[in-house]
């Protein structure tokens, strides 16, 4: 077939698929009693109205909203007044249900719970700090995980959760409970506000995962039975430090 015979059947097959595109849309609209749409639709406003983008919250507003919204969500929301405050309720919580596994995130701010102080007798580990782990295995198997939050959204009650070498999604992921610190000063009002400062930092400063935690891991089939803690955490606590 030569170079301009195969252009001709090349044009040939668009016209055609032009032609039953168009049948099948006039018959759509015929069968909805309706004139077909054919010029493009005015677009006034593009993205978020600008009275939305203008809203916000105080803090007391952004902390009542969350705490209102996780817990519609089934999660948890307890308020500490310092990092010692929040290891202390993680530490009564681990006892209480004899939770034996524990695994935190690689962070500065979670090393200051000192978490294996207060549970020397569970097995506390800390992600990716010993090489050749198979830390997805060790996370599956933890029955707590620790993580500090990089955002949280109030009016969706949502947590946003950073991964990368030393903060693994795995251990927000997978353990059976799961505890998320929150600093008041990561509260946002809006979802949007938070996916506009990852935008602004610019792709360089991009993570490598980011990860929206509203309530415990639930699923349903399609007869809409729920089942909770499927998939994730079946239990998740948010620690608004304030």
């Amino acid at each position: 077939m030569s170079e301009l015979t195969h252009q001709a059947w090349l044009q040939q097959l668009d016209e055609s698929s032009k032609l039953k595109q168009d049948a099948f849309m006039a018959s759509i609209a015929s069968k909805l009693k309706r004139p077909r749409v054919l010029t493009k639709p005015e677009q006034p406003h593009r993205g978020a109205p600008e009275f939305w983008t203008q809203f916000t919250l105080s803090t007391e507003e952004k902390m009542e909203l969350f705490t209102r919204n996780f817990q519609a969500a089934g999660g948890h929301v307890v308020q500490a007044n310092s990092l010692e405050e929040a290891a202390q309720f993680i530490a009564s919580k681990a006892r209480e249900t004899e939770a034996t596994r524990l695994l935190r995130q690689d962070q500065p701010e979670l090393a200051q719970l000192r978490l294996e102080d207060a549970l020397s007798e569970a097995e506390f580990r800390v992600w990716n700090q010993a090489p050749g782990e198979d830390w997805k295995a060790r996370a599956a198997e933890s029955d707590m995980g620790v993580v500090m939050a990089d955002y949280a959204a109030a009016y969706t009650g949502s947590i946003a959760v950073f991964s990368d070498l030393t903060q693994g999604r795995s251990v927000s992921l997978l353990p059976t409970m799961l505890f998320a610190i929150i600093p008041v000063s990561k509260l946002r009002t809006r979802l949007g506000e938070i996916l506009a400062e990852i935008d602004q930092a610019g792709r360089g400063e991009l993570p490598a995962g980011i990860h929206f935690i509203s309530g415990p891991s639930r699923s349903a089939d399609i007869e809409n039975d729920l089942t909770i803690g499927v998939h994730g955490p079946g239990i998740v606590y948010a620690i608004l430090l304030v």
